[in-house]
C-alpha cells in the first residue's frame, strides 16, 4: 500500500476504474436457479423481504401500496455491496460517497419535490414543531430547514464512514502481522475474526438504517 487509503482506490493496475464492476457482479454470482427453484436460501430471503415489507408499510402508513418495494431493493443492494466488501481483493463500493450520494440524493430530492408540490401546507407545518413559542419560531424554521437540507449528506456519510472505519481498522491490524512476535499471532487472528463478525453486523445494520431512514423521510411528505 502506498498510503492508508489505497485499499479504497477505485483505480486498478491498468489505471482504469473497473473496480466499480464489483457492484454488478451479483448478476453473475447469483445463479438464475436461485429465483426459479425454491431452496432454503430463497425461502429465507423471502421471509426477510416479508418482514421488511410489513415494517416499512407500518412506517409509511396506509398509502404505501407498492412503495415498499423501492426501499426493500435499496436495502438489498446496500447489504449485498457491504458484504461483498468483506471478501479479500474485492472493491467496497459503498465506502465511497460517489455510490452512497447517488442513492441518497435522488431519493431525498424526489421526496422534497413531491412534498412541496402536492402537500405544501403540510411541508410548511413541519418547519415549526408543535408547541414552539412564537419567539423561537424563526430560529426553529432555520434549524429545521438546515436539518432537512443536510439529510442526504448525513445518509451518505454515515454509510460510507462506517464502511471505511471497519475496513481501515482491519487493514491496520493485518499490516502489523509481519512485525509482531509469533506469540502474538494467535491474539491477532482472534481479534481479526471478531472484527470480521462485527463488520458483518455493521453491514446489515447500516443497510437497514439507510432503508429505514429513507422510509421515514418519505412518510413525512405524505
Amino acid at each position: 500500500m502506498t498510503n492508508l487509503f489505497s485499499s479504497f482506490d477505485p483505480s486498478t493496475s491498468l489505471s482504469m476504474p473497473i473496480n466499480w464492476l464489483s457492484t454488478l457482479i451479483g448478476l453473475i454470482v447469483i445463479p438464475s436457479a436461485f429465483w426459479l427453484v425454491p431452496s432454503r436460501l430463497s425461502s429465507l430471503w423471502n421471509k426477510v423481504i416479508s418482514i421488511l415489507h410489513k415494517e416499512f408499510k407500518t412506517l409509511i402508513g396506509p398509502s404505501s401500496t407498492g412503495s415498499t418495494l423501492i426501499f426493500i431493493s435499496l436495502f438489498s443492494i446496500i447489504l449485498y455491496n457491504n458484504f461483498l466488501g468483506l471478501f479479500p481483493y474485492i472493491f467496497t463500493s459503498t465506502s465511497h460517497l460517489t455510490m452512497t450520494l447517488t442513492l441518497a440524493l435522488p431519493l431525498w430530492l424526489s421526496f422534497m419535490i413531491y412534498g412541496w408540490i402536492n402537500n405544501t401546507m403540510h411541508m410548511l407545518a413541519h418547519l415549526v414543531p408543535q408547541g414552539t413559542p412564537p419567539v423561537l419560531m424563526p430560529f426553529m424554521v432555520c434549524i429545521e430547514t438546515i436539518s432537512n437540507i443536510i439529510r442526504p449528506g448525513t445518509l451518505a456519510v454515515r454509510l460510507a464512514a462506517n464502511m471505511i472505519a471497519g475496513h481501515l481498522l482491519m487493514t491496520l491490524l493485518g499490516n502489523t502481522g509481519p512485525m509482531i512476535p509469533n506469540s502474538m499471532i494467535t491474539i491477532l487472528l482472534i481479534t481479526q475474526i471478531l472484527l470480521l463478525i462485527l463488520e458483518s453486523a455493521v453491514a446489515i445494520i447500516q443497510s437497514y438504517v439507510f432503508a429505514v431512514l429513507s422510509t421515514l423521510y418519505s412518510s413525512e411528505v405524505n
